[in-house]
């Protein structure tokens, strides 16, 4: 079992590679996506975009506690761009502002499953129920 001071170091390692994972995937022009098998629908495509980021924020909240204004900034940031990229017409993939709202509720969503992971291993060490 890890000790609780290793989540962050480990978080901060995860966090970069989740990171160029989610830019890959979500910056891949179309004609290759039937490659890694990804069949996206209206429906598909907004969990997506809210697992991504709710991962993201997870993993940004328990690698950086004390930054949780600058990690909703730098993912809202990075969801919006995403967006005005895959407007562009070299990657031939829509811009949907909905996707960008999917964005923001998986951010949400993220750090609340953080907040709640974070007490509940606190709880642990402590010995408390």
């Amino acid at each position: 079992m890890l000790r609780l001071d290793y989540y962050p170091m480990l978080a901060r390692i995860v966090f970069p590679v989740t990171l160029a994972g989610v830019l890959l995937l979500t910056l891949l022009p179309a004609r290759f996506l039937p490659d890694f098998g990804t069949a996206v629908t209206l429906y598909d495509d907004k969990l997506q975009h809210a697992i991504a980021f709710a991962v993201l924020a997870a993993l940004g909240s328990l690698g950086w506690p004390g930054h949780k204004a600058r990690l909703v900034v730098l993912l809202a940031f990075t969801g919006a761009a995403i967006e005005v990229l895959q407007g562009a017409q070299l990657i031939g993939r829509d811009l949907d502002g909905f996707d960008w709202v999917a964005d923001c509720a998986g951010m949400a969503l993220g750090l609340t499953i953080a907040g709640w992971t974070k007490r509940r291993v606190g709880r642990r060490v402590v010995g408390l129920p």
